[in-house]
């Protein structure tokens, strides 16, 4: 057989190949999961509760100016932190966990992409700082960047974790730094009653998060909003979660 009539025959099976997996990716897509119950993005609800999220801390500088104005508009969030960063600043998740919020998990060391046994592994290790800190083993966790494969879900939910992503419509991206109002904009126009929302509290200069929070938590308070745990999102649809 010429080579190329082999090289035909291989990008015909490899473009067979890519469409089955795409086929099989696209059934393991959202409706997949949350049917199985294995992640959140958000709830169907009309009460007016909405869950305001923070990956990446704690930070030294940023994630206490965050409790700060959270504390002011008597609000509740949810932090998903990495185990290494919990573990330098032990006294910022004390006081996390003193005023009300919610502590999960994040990982460790914030590997963009692992096997199951690496998953597993670092899930452990900030199960255990955490464990260490509080006495309380969180029962959530963000996959990094939010990206996820059949693997990582069910490493996760065999660990005895729900995966937590956010509502689509709600991702602030403010790692870009896209600037104030553009922050604002996207939370306050896109709020709906079961909304999970995705600000950063680390991972770099957070100052436009804090600005945009000034804004967003009074405004929320006053079309009636309540901020809420991801927990207790999930608790007041009739889902306990507990590890």
């Amino acid at each position: 057989m010429s080579k190329w009539k082999i090289g035909i025959i291989a990008v015909l099976l490899f473009s067979f190949a890519y469409v089955s997996y795409s086929t099989f990716a696209s059934e393991k897509g959202r409706s997949y999961y949350e049917k199985k119950g294995y992640i959140l993005w958000d709830i169907k609800t009309d009460e007016k509760v909405i869950a305001l999220t923070f990956d990446d801390g704690p930070h030294s500088t940023f994630t206490p100016r965050v409790l700060d104005l959270l504390a002011e508009y008597d609000a509740k969030a949810t932090f998903f932190v990495f185990g290494q960063y919990a573990k330098k600043f032990p006294e910022i998740i004390l006081r996390t966990d003193a005023e009300g919020h919610e502590i999960a998990n994040h990982t460790y060391t914030h590997p963009y992409s692992s096997s199951p046994e690496e998953l597993e592994h670092e899930l452990k290790q900030t199960d255990d700082v955490l464990y260490d800190i509080t006495g309380i083993y969180p029962a959530l966790y963000r996959p990094v960047g939010g990206s996820y494969t059949d693997g990582t879900i069910n490493t996760a939910v065999e660990n005895g974790f729900k995966v937590v992503m956010w509502s689509w419509h709600q991702d602030t991206e403010d790692w870009k730094r896209p600037g104030v109002d553009q922050i604002v904009s996207k939370v306050l126009k896109g709020a709906k009653p079961g909304d999970i929302v995705l600000f950063h509290d680390a991972g770099g200069d957070r100052s436009q998060t804090v600005k945009a929070l000034e804004e967003i938590l009074p405004a929320l308070k006053k079309e009636g909003y309540e901020f809420v745990t991801v927990s207790d999102l999930l608790n007041r649809n009739g889902i306990q979660v507990s590890r």
